[in-house]
């Protein structure tokens, strides 16, 4: 990956220090080797056109609503025609009116039609984090009434499977298999992107080697067609794995798109750490040779590896967001929160707000926010601004996923062992609708 300006900056900084102090530490791993694609696939992220909204959102903004309760473990939400989809993480597939949830309150469970049930995908198993995670309707739903959901497999050992769910005839073909699984780091998160092609992001299935092995699996961002093959122009590596768009990650949740259609993934880090990226093709993102800047006392410095591309955030070894589903919010009905990046936070307990900002964005108002991203080792495309939403409200938030109308919906996860305080609630688990005032 070329030198961004900021990384520039940094090296020259860097060469300063060492010629006056002797050899900068950790500059000798530079020999590790990462891997990368036998071609560097042309990046075609361009400055944006749009522009985020003037200072942070806040809570004042939204009104929020309990749409539905009683949900156990939802993991994934996405709206489709007139239907919305909810997979459960410890069952299977609900789909609900979309206009129920648009307009209704206090809808349980029992409101919704269940479509699959754990038992329907075989081998399915639910160790830890696993189980059934991600879902996705087809680009032209309802005209090709298909589905297409990622769950956690136990079949002579623990991985991962995305299946293919024809609606109408019933039938369930996996169209990709061999994910490699474990306990936890599943990753799990689907998407169709603007290009047609389905998204899918993996673990490392607790082998973070794994994760800079063109011919596996684990630790990527892979990019398919609706029958499972590789997309036409993902990056050559060499004998590995062709259906990978990038890898070098840790357990990506998370996956939405710019209105210029770059995708923009959220990571969980190892002890704090995390991460918010946007992916370049063929980019590797550095796990596990590398995690932080350069003051991280564990990890290697971003800076000392010019094959790695680096993250709009790291959350550095002292803050921890635990992040989760994220979406890009493009809608105009929430106006004071439009184009801006919204990623659930897990342990965080949080909402969090990030406005990206590029260099030619004038008059940046981050007087309001609680935490900004520029040092010189960061992904210089933009600035992120971030803003603490919602916090310890609705405990742990999975999922933020657009309506067709407009609101904002947050899945809730606190029937998952891990919650704390007061959590789970009574009604918990829920889908909480945030809507203009």
């Amino acid at each position: 990956m070329p030198p961004t300006r900021r990384r520039l900056l940094s090296t020259a900084a860097a060469t300063v220090v060492a010629g006056t102090a002797g050899c900068l530490e950790g500059v000798a791993s530079n020999s590790l080797e990462l891997a990368t694609p036998e071609e560097t696939p042309e990046d075609d992220w361009t400055a944006p056109d749009w522009e985020p909204a003037d200072g942070e959102p806040t809570e004042d903004d939204v009104e929020p609503t309990t749409v539905v309760s009683g949900l156990e473990i939802p993991w994934d939400l996405t709206f489709a025609g007139e239907d919305a989809f909810v997979t459960e993480r410890d069952g299977g597939l609900l789909r609900f009116d979309a206009d129920d949830l648009e307009t209704g309150s206090d809808l349980g469970p029992g409101d919704a039609e269940a479509i699959l049930e754990g038992a329907d995908l075989p081998d399915r198993s639910a160790p830890g984090e696993g189980g059934t995670l991600g879902v996705a309707a087809h680009p032209d739903y309802p005209e090709e009434s298909v589905l297409f959901v990622y769950y956690t497999v136990d079949d002579d050992g623990v991985g991962n499977r995305v299946v293919r769910y024809d609606l109408e005839s019933g039938d369930l073909e996996p169209i990709l298999d061999g994910i490699p699984g474990a306990t936890t780091h599943n990753g799990g998160r689907i998407a169709f992107g603007p290009d047609g092609y389905l998204w899918v992001l993996t673990g490392d299935a607790e082998e973070p080697a794994l994760t800079q092995n063109p011919g596996s699996l684990a630790g990527a961002v892979l990019r398919i067609d609706t029958d499972g093959d590789p997309a036409p122009d993902n990056p050559d590596w060499g004998d590995g794995e062709s259906r990978t768009y990038t890898l070098g990650h840790r357990n990506p949740q998370g996956i939405d798109f710019t209105p210029q259609g770059t995708p923009v993934i959220a990571e969980h880090g190892p002890a704090a750490r995390d991460e918010v990226a946007m992916l370049r093709p063929g980019g590797n993102y550095g796990w596990n040779v590398t995690r932080g800047g350069p003051d991280d006392p564990e990890y290697e410095n971003y800076d000392e590896y010019e094959a790695v591309t680096p993250p709009l955030v790291n959350t550095g070894p002292e803050t921890t967001w635990a992040p989760s589903g994220l979406t890009f919010y493009e809608g105009d009905a929430l106006e004071a929160w439009q184009n801006r990046l919204f990623v659930c936070g897990l342990v965080s307990e949080t909402l969090y707000g990030v406005t990206l900002r590029s260099e030619d964005d004038d008059g940046v108002e981050d007087d309001d926010a609680d935490a900004v991203y520029d040092d010189p080792w960061l992904d210089d495309r933009f600035t992120a601004t971030v803003s603490r939403l919602f916090e310890s409200t609705y405990g742990r938030l999975r999922h933020v996923e657009p309506g067709p109308e407009g609101s904002l919906y947050l899945l809730t996860s606190n029937r998952d062992g891990r919650a704390g305080g007061e959590f789970p609630l009574e009604d918990d688990d829920r889908i909480v609708r945030l809507e203009s005032v």
